[in-house]
């Protein structure tokens, strides 16, 4: 097992719930946390504590994004018109390797980020390897014509687990998809329930 595929592994375990939706998340197996003190029982989070996990929960989502760079695209949300919760799922949902993602061109969010920084996808024509490339509404995102036949990217479109979501309008033959406008929060398929207005009260203390 890879160091990666570890700490992947953890977080879902640490927090108790299969947050990508994996078929083969430890947390079908063991619903209790890892290391030795795992099985303990657990008393009840204090108001601090729920929101702390509604952040962890949100931010390992994405591939866990540093602290650093979750807070800096919670101000941007709380700059933009509206609400602020609604405005930071918007803005992750926008960034190329959530895309990316969502088109399913790779299996895992992390694979994503990777993909994206080794060059193999392209932003309306043009090469990106910034995986927090913000996507705007228009925007047409694609597998390099030379990268389409690699196992990573056949794996990934048999893959019956998701969908792509409305909010992309894909075009299959072409390994490509226009983003069509930024989602609302019930239109993101999220496996478990997403609080991002926990995240704002974490943010807001």
């Amino acid at each position: 097992m890879t160091k990666r595929i570890a700490a992947k592994h953890k977080i879902d375990r640490r927090l108790g719930e299969n947050i990508w939706g994996r078929s083969k998340s430890p947390v079908n197996r063991r619903e209790y946390g890892p290391g030795q003190h795992g099985q303990r029982r657990k008393g009840k989070l204090s108001d601090f504590g729920v929101q702390l996990r509604a952040k962890q929960k949100l931010k390992g989502y994405y591939g866990s994004i540093g602290e650093k760079q979750f807070h800096k695209t919670y101000v941007e949300a709380g700059r933009l018109k509206g609400d602020t919760g609604a405005n930071l799922i918007g803005l992750l949902e926008r960034r190329l390797d959530a895309v990316v993602y969502r088109a399913k061109f790779v299996p895992t969010i992390f694979a994503a980020r990777q993909f994206v920084s080794h060059g193999h996808i392209k932003v309306n024509g043009q090469r990106v390897n910034v995986p927090s490339y913000l996507v705007k509404v228009g925007d047409v995102v694609e597998v390099k014509e030379a990268s389409r036949q690699l196992a990573l990217v056949i794996e990934a479109q048999q893959l019956g687990e998701r969908d792509v979501p409305d909010y992309l309008e894909a075009d299959a033959g072409k390994l490509a998809v226009r983003f069509a406008r930024i989602p609302e929060l019930n239109e993101v398929p999220y496996p478990v329930q997403m609080e991002p207005n926990l995240v704002v009260e974490f943010y807001s203390r």
